[in-house]
């Protein structure tokens, strides 16, 4: 399977156009026939919005636990395609930097086959070893179910629902929020209790 042979790789800034027409292609996807929506986003306009592309490369640049960080990696194909993504963002939240929000996705051609989750356990490896957080959490619309089963199979928890969150293309969408504690984190809440 392609994904067993994708590499990961931070993202590197000199190839960051190379990732957002990775994002373009990606997102044109969204709501396709035979693919849910998975972002909320109407068909007309699944791709990445020239405007946060920019902020997404300064804020790799901001140091972990500072407002506006983040971070990224990529899931490389033997012949160099980007294969998949995984990124970790500071929350806009102020008292909120021991959480972190995460979003991902997989190209077309390496779903089904694993690479979801091996790209979130890296991004999960590298909170643990790199830095203090201690909670990750997403969004992801409640309509889909491959995603929602991806993550759960993670350990995520489903920590709270908006209903009727989003109207696009006419439909409405729930929201869904989930959560995973950091394994170091929980082990020094243990270490704490002794």
């Amino acid at each position: 399977m392609p994904s067993k042979q994708s590499t990961m790789h931070v993202l590197d800034l000199a190839r960051f156009d190379e990732f957002i027409a990775y994002l373009d292609d990606h997102l044109s996807d969204n709501g396709a026939p035979g693919t849910p929506y998975f972002q909320p986003l109407a068909r007309a306009q699944s791709g990445f919005p020239r405007e946060r592309a920019e902020h997404f490369r300064n804020a790799l640049s901001i140091p972990v636990g500072q407002p506006g960080w983040r971070r990224a990696w990529l899931a490389r194909a033997p012949d160099g395609r980007v294969a998949g993504h995984v990124d970790l963002r500071a929350h806009g939240e102020r008292y909120a930097a021991h959480r972190c929000l995460l979003g991902m996705g997989v190209g077309r051609d390496f779903r089904r086959a694993g690479l979801g989750a091996r790209l979130m356990a890296h991004a999960q490896r590298w909170a643990e070893a790199k830095t203090a957080l201690e909670w990750i959490d997403l969004n992801v619309l409640s309509s889909n179910a491959p995603a929602l089963a991806l993550y759960r199979a993670a350990g995520f928890t489903q920590v709270g629902e908006i209903a009727d969150m989003f109207k696009i293309d006419g439909q409405l969408f729930s929201y869904t929020s989930m959560a995973k504690r950091l394994a170091r984190a929980a082990g020094d809440e243990n270490l704490l209790k002794k």
